[in-house]
């Protein structure tokens, strides 16, 4: 059970760190192939981009969990503890309801490329779309078909071969990536409610950053 938990803890960083690994390798090998043998990787910047999509909102889940984003704990550190918790768990459940529509818009966006219906209701699921239009047949515009991908042609191009790599697989990412945030976000309720922490923001690299340099300067003086 311990190593099922430890991989769910650690799926962002093994990612993100494959993710620069690749897009540090195909940029490095371009540079090579252009100014070594005067070609060029025709897919290596599309290839880039998708990743660096990947790297950021894989980014984004990755930071809710180290509570690394951007915030403002003025008048959480003014309050007392149990209104400062109060109020941490009204930051997380808007940041849930937030993060549970991107759910929602990034799987209906991603569904059609993947010949699966979206789901019908406006703001949240109330069901699945009978009727939609299979995007399943979209193709990227540089980046090849990969071999070990040909099982998708059945599945749903309707045995039609790819040339190009289909949508489908970069835009993954979308609901991947939004699952992720939802249940990060879902672990800092639970860190609030059981008293854990009192806030989603937990760090304050700036404020170290600032007391370093003051630090640097005071040995100058």
């Amino acid at each position: 059970m311990h190593h099922k938990h430890s991989f769910v803890d650690r799926i962002e960083e093994t990612l993100i760190a494959i993710l620069l690994g690749l897009m540090t390798a195909v940029t490095f090998a371009n540079v090579i192939a252009r100014f070594g043998f005067n070609s060029n990787i025709l897919w290596a910047l599309e290839l880039t981009v998708f990743m660096f999509g990947w790297l950021v909102l894989l980014g984004a889940s990755y930071a809710v969990k180290k509570h690394s984003h951007l915030g403002v704990d003025a008048i959480l550190n003014m309050v007392s503890p149990g209104v400062a918790r109060i109020m941490g768990m009204i930051s997380v459940a808007c940041c849930l309801v937030f993060s549970m529509l991107l759910l929602k818009g990034a799987y209906d966006y991603w569904a059609v490329f993947a010949d699966l219906p979206p789901t019908s209701g406006r703001w949240f699921p109330t069901g699945f779309e009978d009727k939609f239009r299979s995007q399943s047949f979209y193709e990227v515009q540089d980046v090849p078909m990969v071999g070990f991908l040909s099982f998708l042609e059945d599945w749903i191009n309707y045995g039609e071969e790819y040339e190009k790599l289909p949508k489908v697989v970069p835009y993954l990412v979308l609901p991947v990536s939004m699952f992720l945030l939802t249940f990060r976000f879902f672990q800092a309720a639970l860190q609030i409610w059981r008293g854990e922490t009192d806030r989603l923001v937990a760090s304050h690299e700036v404020e170290d950053e600032i007391e370093e340099v003051r630090a640097q300067q005071g040995e100058h003086d």
